[in-house]
């Protein structure tokens, strides 16, 4: 049994709470700081974002719709599954070349931002809205509401906490989205995914490709269906190319170019991002004597 082959995991997509190949069939080699391969990773294509986009957009109707309440219980479920799962993650830090204690701190810090989030969930929306003055007789209420499908290039420089960092505001504020793993450190994404595939998230919500920002980033960022498109990565030439294809459709476009690992990089305001603004007029009854109405 000492040369015996081990059989290496095969990582996929994850699109609309399925695990599909990249419908191109291409992979990359993941090595190790030894150079020996330890995983096949997808090379995800355009379509595959198209396909992505279309389960996005399908499930965003349902998904904005439910209550805040519920939302943060299916981010603390979620919180609950990966703490469950805790050494698998770790397992693969180390693999990556992460030391232990760098790996145990990402994990926990992954853990918690979920939590954090969790708690957001049904309180945003007081911060964020207003009753508005005006010269009439009308009671004008101003509220966030979700952006709908957003594009996310997910921090290139860790391999769980950045890509959680980024979806947890996200689907906290009702939106869903597609989002482009580290293609250095690209094991606990997938391994992530089976984690929403096997919570109480709908699929389609949460919908995770590998590959290279290199191929995507104009795609992730001219497509017409795409509502907002977050870049979390240093190349000046993509953020330039990302910004330029995000006014064909005028979509939102940010750079959360940030260090996930302080705790002031966790706040309501990046939920505040893919949010619009509503605002509401109703006129007020004036009730007289009597409960007549004028």
């Amino acid at each position: 049994m000492n040369n015996r082959i081990p059989v290496l995991k095969t990582y996929k997509l994850y699109i609309g709470g399925q695990f599909p190949r990249t419908e191109s069939g291409r992979f990359y080699e993941l090595k190790n700081k030894k150079q020996e391969v330890i995983a096949n990773i997808c090379l995800a294509s355009r379509k595959d974002f198209r396909n992505a986009v279309v389960v996005a957009r399908s499930a965003f109707a349902s998904w904005s719709s439910k209550s805040a309440f519920n939302r943060s219980q299916i981010l603390y479920r979620i919180a609950e599954m990966l703490e469950g799962r805790k050494a698998q993650f770790i397992d693969e830090m180390l693999q990556m070349g992460y030391t232990n204690v760098k790996a145990q701190n990402e994990i926990t810090l992954s853990i918690e931002r979920l939590i954090y989030y969790a708690g957001w969930c049904d309180k945003y929306s007081q911060i964020f809205s207003s009753v508005n003055p005006v010269a009439s007789s009308h009671f004008n209420f101003s509220v966030p509401e979700p952006t709908g499908v957003v594009s996310v290039i997910a921090d290139e420089e860790t391999a769980l906490l950045g890509l959680i960092s980024v979806i947890a505001p996200i689907i906290a504020g009702g939106n869903t989205c597609i989002v482009l793993a580290s293609e250095k450190l690209p094991l606990c994404s997938i391994t992530f995914s089976e984690v929403l595939a096997t919570s109480d998230l709908p699929g389609g919500v949460v919908n995770i490709l590998t590959g290279t920002s290199n191929e995507l980033h104009a795609h992730f960022s001219n497509h017409m269906d795409v509502n907002a498109i977050i870049y979390c990565r240093k190349n000046k030439t993509e953020e330039k190319i990302i910004f330029e294809n995000a006014s064909l459709n005028v979509k939102r476009a940010f750079v959360w170019n940030k260090d996930w690992t302080k705790t002031e990089n966790q706040n309501p305001y990046l939920i505040f991002d893919t949010q619009e603004i509503k605002t509401t007029w109703h006129p007020i009854e004036n009730i007289g004597i009597g409960g007549a109405k004028y």
